[in-house]
């Protein structure tokens, strides 16, 4: 879809676009203060529709220059995973602290928030972490049957597409 042939409403779609709400865009293309009028400029389809374009055009930007800049840097999956282990060893004191020229100060550092930080992202890539997630106000549960409490599990597990087991249904 190209650009809107009314300029405002161009304006305003672009404004959507950007995260703006409905009354600031509407303002912001030159409107008068006035939120109906904006929430039904924001309803119609041409809008909508551009609104979608400028979002999945800027996606598309987005990737793409990602994509340029992990090639250009080579930063690759081995990479990254390297500097994690890198930092946790200097964050626990296994690698003394170096001058700019190379050579060691004698100073060991210990940083326990960077090396647990850089743990718990690796741990997250290898898998070694379950999300949990408490479902329900406390104590919305006590009133239930052992058998209620199994069907509402079961019922929760296939509304968050999991299997019995916490993975998600397909990936197991």
């Amino acid at each position: 879809m190209p650009t809107l042939q009314n300029a405002r409403h161009e304006r305003f779609a672009q404004e959507l676009a950007k995260g703006r709400s409905a009354s600031q865009a509407y303002e912001m293309a030159g409107f008068k203060p006035d939120r109906r009028n904006a929430a039904k400029l924001h309803a119609q389809d041409d809008i909508l529709r551009r609104v979608g374009e400028l979002l999945d055009k800027r996606e598309k930007m987005d990737a793409t220059a990602t994509e340029r800049a992990v090639e250009r840097l080579a930063i690759t999956k081995e990479w990254v995973i390297e500097r994690l282990v890198e930092n946790v060893s200097r964050a626990m004191q296994e690698v003394e602290i170096k001058k700019p020229d190379g050579t060691g100060t004698g100073e060991y550092k210990y940083e326990g928030s960077v090396a647990n930080k850089a743990l718990e992202l690796l741990g997250k890539e290898i898998g070694m972490f379950i999300e949990r997630k408490e479902v329900g106000k406390p104590g919305a549960f006590d009133d239930l049957t052992l058998d209620q409490k199994r069907e509402r599990a079961i019922a929760l597990t296939k509304q968050l597409g999991l299997s019995r087991f916490g993975t998600t249904a397909g990936s197991a």
